[in-house]
């Protein structure tokens, strides 16, 4: 049972994406007294709501001024954000979730937060829904291709650990899997561009972080002519809003884009002899 919302912060700035996202799924959203400058989910926040961020930098007088009783942020990229605001005397919440169960237990926590539970679980209950029902269309696919995922070109950054695990329920192998437990993006970084030629990955997913993928440039990568995807024209870029911010856009429009692109894939190659290398077929 939800309790009534005096009891709980009215007044709430966030700082991310998904977090605005959220409460407004939540119909909560007259809580947010402001926003940072990139959510593009629903597009109407960035018309109703003051703009007081960016993601590693805000305006933090602008935030004093409006009387929030609550900030949420997102990872240690905002922790200077999040300790000037906490010696200002303002209530600071940063979360810092990496996996999709990280992503559900956040949307659990914020909906405790504004006395919301049973609408949280309710919503929650929808995106576990809607990922099941990716999984069981990825069980019937004939094959599974091997995916390399891009968050960034120079240097290159592999797929954080949501983004891996949405390609595993998508249908298809991170083939840097090690990488994408590492937190960090200097952590994620591909020392050696050729490793990506070596691990062979038959698709390439590209969201850099806002910037526009750029197919040609990767496919002019020396050495990369060679690759699977390279020479099959399986180069695809998907948008970092629906992908990159870990809430229920990635858990929603960003699962089933990677499964569009994996079934499409799957059903031109699946039957292909000169092509099996040991996978389903």
């Amino acid at each position: 049972m939800n309790a009534p919302a005096r009891s709980f912060p009215s007044r709430i700035v966030c700082l991310t994406e998904e977090t605005t996202e959220a409460l407004y799924l939540l119909e909560e959203d007259w809580r947010i007294v402001g926003i940072s400058g990139f959510p593009v989910r629903p597009p109407r926040a960035r018309r109703e709501k003051p703009r007081v961020s960016a993601f590693t930098s805000a305006k933090l007088e602008r935030i004093v001024a409006l009387e929030p009783d609550l900030v949420l942020g997102f990872s240690d990229l905002q922790a200077d954000i999040a300790a000037d605001l906490v010696r200002r005397g303002i209530e600071v919440h940063v979360f810092n979730q990496r996996s999709v169960a990280d992503i559900l237990r956040m949307l659990r926590t914020l909906g405790g937060m504004i006395g919301c539970e049973r609408k949280t679980a309710a919503l929650v209950a929808q995106l576990e829904a809607g990922l099941d029902d990716v999984r069981r269309a990825a069980a019937a696919l004939p094959r599974r291709p091997r995916v390399y995922f891009e968050e960034w070109d120079a240097p290159q950054i592999s797929a954080i650990r949501w983004v891996s695990e949405l390609i595993g329920i998508a249908g298809g192998d991170d083939v840097f899997p090690e990488l994408s437990r590492q937190p960090l993006g200097r952590d994620r970084i591909v020392a050696d561009p050729l490793e990506v030629v070596r691990r062979a990955p038959d698709l390439v997913f590209g969201s850099w972080c806002g910037k526009k993928f750029s197919p040609r440039a990767v496919a002019a990568r020396p050495g990369w002519a060679g690759l699977p995807a390279v020479r099959d024209g399986e180069l695809h870029e998907v948008k970092s809003s629906i992908i990159l911010q870990p809430g229920p856009a990635a858990l929603t429009d960003g699962v089933r884009e990677l499964h569009r692109v994996i079934a499409g894939w799957a059903h031109r190659v699946g039957g292909c002899s000169d092509r099996n290398d040991g996978r389903r077929v």
